[in-house]
């Protein structure tokens, strides 16, 4: 698991996208730990917010989404993700904004209300969806 996340920082793009890939597939199954999984979060946060080419991005928010299916995480883990949403295309906003939702943190609606009067209708249904996870109470998250 070290390499995968070393490989994060590798220079050619085409390796931190399979890294970034590969972090999910452990992040989807239960085998991680709960401190092991918020290293591994961590990690594709920060890949994430300074990352420039757009299906490295996609695949590391893919793979934060898989890590709520086993494992509750907190807003700050993922709230960096904030900084990157001006620079992110639609469907990586929509992946952010299910991760913020899927912290269950009243905190992240003031991250997400923003996006409930986006222009794009997707937006503001991932939005609006986001929304809902944070008044539910411990109930299943949607799925992005």
């Amino acid at each position: 698991m070290f390499a995968v996340l070393e490989a994060l920082s590798d220079r050619d793009p085409n390796r931190r996208d399979v890294a970034a890939d590969a972090l999910g597939d452990l992040l989807r199954g239960a085998a991680l730990d709960a401190d092991t999984a918020r290293l591994v979060v961590g990690r594709l946060v920060a890949l994430t917010v300074n990352e420039q080419v757009a299906k490295v991005r996609e695949s590391a928010l893919n793979s934060i989404s898989e890590a709520f299916n086993h494992h509750r995480l907190p807003l700050d883990l993922v709230e960096p993700l904030a900084t990157a949403i001006p620079t992110m295309e639609r469907e990586l906003l929509e992946h952010a904004l299910y991760i913020l939702g899927a912290t269950h943190d009243p905190r992240a609606r003031l991250l997400i209300g923003p996006f409930l009067h986006h222009p794009d209708p997707q937006v503001r249904e991932e939005a609006r969806l986001a929304a809902a996870e944070i008044t539910t109470s411990g109930g299943s998250t949607h799925n992005s």
